[in-house]
């Protein structure tokens, strides 16, 4: 029998600097590095992707009592990964025949340090078996780490697949997601091929790991391919915030190719931008998504959006939801790391059935709750 409790902190928070400021990217490993220096992960990721794709195999072991798990998720926003990432990794429990309670807490994209810390100390005082949590700015580095030393708790890292090398030593239980960067290089191949040696804008969201991984990474590979980034902002990572920080830009340079978004919320702030601005009538600028939830795809659909990279989305609820399943099961050895997913590049030319094909796959747990 599950219990399953909401607590919904709405506390927006104001980014001083950000975890990929205050930390180079030489401070965690890009995936293949990672590989390169434990050759064994790559066996253990292989294998495990057979677990994640497959027909679930209930738990083989009796639970002498259920599992508590707490989430701490940036699920106010209006991309729906995290909310479908509950969705399959609770659906997949399920299946699995593993009894749990499960404390969701949503917050915006970016919260106070102060609620931060209140609800991991939350969380301690529940003393769950497992903690799931994620990794943008600097401020939770440190709460991670205070985790980690305490080892109270298993923690999943969830939106993260580039492992901390100060952690190496005493690591998370996984990092689960899709590759932020591997997902940037399939929107960089689109742009470059549709937009060669483009003038383009780029808007992040708030100063962080994420925004460096999408944001700074797309600027590297379109530098090298001879595009010009004319302007760049940083947002809260809201719609209304992305907006602002749109309208500041193209005011400047109204006549660029594209604005490159690092996220869903930017993406549909700049596209409100456009719409309001009556300048940008007979100039169309391209906008993509990031992520390709349902908004994203109908936008796709409808030409308000022209290109985004899709994740094949309740992979990673699956992959928490195997991997609780291995450790019971007393065999946590064969748990791979990390957990990077698929994506696929969905542009507005794509056919419905293809589209939907895609959604059949990437939505296949969590459709039924949304």
């Amino acid at each position: 029998m599950k219990l399953i409790f909401s607590l919904l902190a709405g506390f927006l928070f104001t980014a001083s600097i950000g975890f990929a400021q205050s930390n180079s990217s030489s401070e965690y490993w890009p995936l293949d590095e990672f590989y390169q220096a434990f050759p064994q992960q790559v066996e253990l990721s292989r294998n495990f992707e057979q677990l994640v794709q497959g027909e679930s195999q209930p738990l083989t072991v009796e639970q002498d009592k259920e599992i508590r798990i707490f989430v701490v998720y940036p699920g106010h926003q209006v991309s729906d990964y995290w909310r479908r990432s509950i969705a399959s990794f609770t659906a997949r429990l399920d299946e699995l025949n593993i009894h749990y309670q499960i404390y969701n807490h949503y917050t915006r994209p970016t919260v106070a340090v102060e609620q931060q810390q209140r609800l991991i100390e939350k969380a301690e005082r529940y003393q769950p078996d497992y903690l799931i949590f994620t990794l943008d700015v600097s401020e939770h580095a440190n709460l991670i780490a205070h985790v980690l030393e305490q080892k109270k708790m298993k923690l999943i890292l969830q939106n993260i697949t580039t492992p901390y090398k100060a952690w190496q030593a005493n690591p998370p239980f996984m990092y689960v997601g899709f590759d932020h960067v591997e997902g940037t290089k399939l929107l960089h191949g689109y742009f470059t091929q549709h937009y060669p040696k483009a003038k383009y804008g780029l808007v992040y969201r708030s100063p962080g790991y994420v925004s460096e991984m999408r944001g700074d990474s797309f600027i590297r590979m379109q530098e090298a391919a001879g595009a010009q980034l004319v302007d760049s902002h940083y947002s809260d990572a809201s719609k209304h915030g992305a907006a602002v920080a749109t309208r500041d830009m193209l005011k400047k340079h109204p006549q660029v190719d594209f604005v490159y978004a690092c996220s869903t919320d930017v993406a549909f702030g700049i596209t409100a931008a456009l719409v309001r601005d009556s300048q940008f009538e007979g100039h169309k600028i391209a906008v993509n998504g990031w992520g390709g939830g349902d908004k994203e795809l109908d936008a796709i659909l409808s030409g308000e959006l022209d290109v985004t990279v899709m994740r094949m989305n309740d992979d990673n609820g699956v992959a928490m939801a195997e991997a609780i399943k291995l450790d019971l099961q007393g065999r946590a050895k064969l748990i791979p790391q990390v957990f990077s997913g698929d994506f696929k590049l969905v542009d507005k030319r794509i056919h419905p059935a293809k589209l939907e094909e895609y959604k059949k796959r990437a939505f296949r747990y969590s459709s039924a709750s949304q």
